[in-house]
């Protein structure tokens, strides 16, 4: 059913880079969502008066919370999709997560308030009366589930959408609890064991992870998460592309929302080239991460000795120290200044964030081994933490 109104109502909707694009499609996914889920609740209402089952009356509130949650995750699209101004001068992509912490948020509400009614009916059980109506209502209500939970889940890699990862896992859930739900009821007709209470427990715990669950993809991006390497190899591969770019580091993502992106990295290029030469191709190498990533990007140029035999050989020794204290470990920004007395050795180290030893802990241990034997030695060194490492 999207698929086909997709068609019919979104242009160039292939084009799932375009704000545009990407604003109808939550759009026409909110409105199907609040839909469904208003019909849903109607009718399980209606399932759970006549049957008088706690446990269906409370899915019948779920799905109700879920047509809100249809309606954050459309207001989250419309502010996304607003252009960027003075007191926001990235955009408004961060107001996505925003509604999926919104709709996770609902989803832990509503699981507290099932599982103090489902306490209420196991300390006061009711009976149950398990009618087919209320059968034919939950079966109906799990198909519908499961086909939301596949075009959300479907859409929201696409779109690279958190809220719909979020609507996604919500529904999801629901098909989880309504299959709970009509568990008990088949029970309760075929073996007249009244499970309502507990059945109304086990669904609002499920709830609870799958909001805790959602709430956790969401945060993560508000509060700053490292990128992912696949991402990170990617803008390696582009940037160390051009022939005179020898080396990366410093690559910090600012992540502004799906689609805003922003990069920031220094290039490391042989000091003894032309300038203009290396200018030009940062700058090409910019614009291609823009093109093919859809990343903004600032590079910056470390101008390093390349070619030199000392310079290479200490570098290299240095490296090699370095991976002593950890394989993942590597050096950058490498020079050497040469006195009267003694011979600088600067650098600096990049070692993985989750690496115990402290700064100062590798500072000395790098420089014990690259002083051991060579007294005249003195290093400057720098550590880096990586989040990606």
């Amino acid at each position: 059913m999207i698929t086909l109104l997709s068609r019919l109502f979104i242009k160039n909707r292939g084009d799932t880079t375009d704000e545009k694009v990407r604003r109808a499609y939550g759009v026409l996914c909110s409105f199907t969502g609040i839909g469904i889920n208003l019909v849903l609740f109607a009718l399980k209402y209606i399932a759970g008066v006549l049957t008088g089952a706690i446990s269906i009356t409370a899915d019948a509130f779920n799905n109700l919370s879920d047509a809100g949650s249809s309606v954050i995750t459309l207001i989250g699209f419309r502010i996304s999709g607003a252009a960027p101004d003075r007191e926001h001068p990235f955009g408004h992509g961060r107001a996505e997560y925003l509604a999926g912490l919104l709709v996770s948020i609902v989803i832990i509400v509503v699981g507290v308030e099932l599982g103090r009614s489902s306490i209420g009916k196991i300390l006061s059980p009711e009976p149950v009366d398990a009618s087919i109506t209320a059968f034919l209502i939950l079966a109906v209500s799990i198909l519908a589930k499961l086909y939301m939970f596949a075009y959300n889940r479907a859409l929201g890699k696409k779109l690279n959408a958190p809220a719909m990862k979020a609507t996604a896992l919500d529904s999801l859930c629901d098909a989880v609890s309504t299959a709970v739900v009509l568990a008990s009821v088949l029970v309760a007709r075929f073996w007249g064991i009244n499970v309502d209470g507990w059945c109304g427990c086990a669904v609002a715990l499920f709830i609870l992870y799958t909001g805790f669950s959602a709430a956790r993809d969401t945060v993560g991006p508000l509060l700053g998460q490292p990128p992912e390497p696949a991402f990170v190899r990617q803008i390696e591969e582009l940037v160390l592309s051009h022939e005179e770019i020898v080396g990366i580091h410093d690559l910090v993502v600012h992540d502004y929302g799906p689609g805003r992106v922003m990069i920031s990295l220094h290039a490391e290029v042989p000091d003894t080239g032309d300038l203009n030469v290396l200018h030009d191709a940062v700058d090409i190498a910019e614009r291609e991460l823009q093109e093919k990533l859809g990343c903004a990007a600032v590079i910056h140029m470390d101008p390093v000795a390349v070619g030199d035999k000392r310079t290479d050989a200490l570098r290299a020794e240095a490296s090699m120290a370095a991976r002593e204290i950890d394989p993942q470990m590597t050096v950058h920004d490498f020079r050497i200044v040469t006195g009267p007395t003694h011979t600088n050795l600067i650098f600096d180290v990049v070692a993985p964030q989750k690496k115990e030893l402290s700064d100062e802990e590798i500072k000395r241990r790098l420089a014990q081994s690259l002083t051991r034997d060579h007294p005249e030695r003195y290093c400057v060194i720098t550590v880096d933490r990586s989040y990606v490492l």
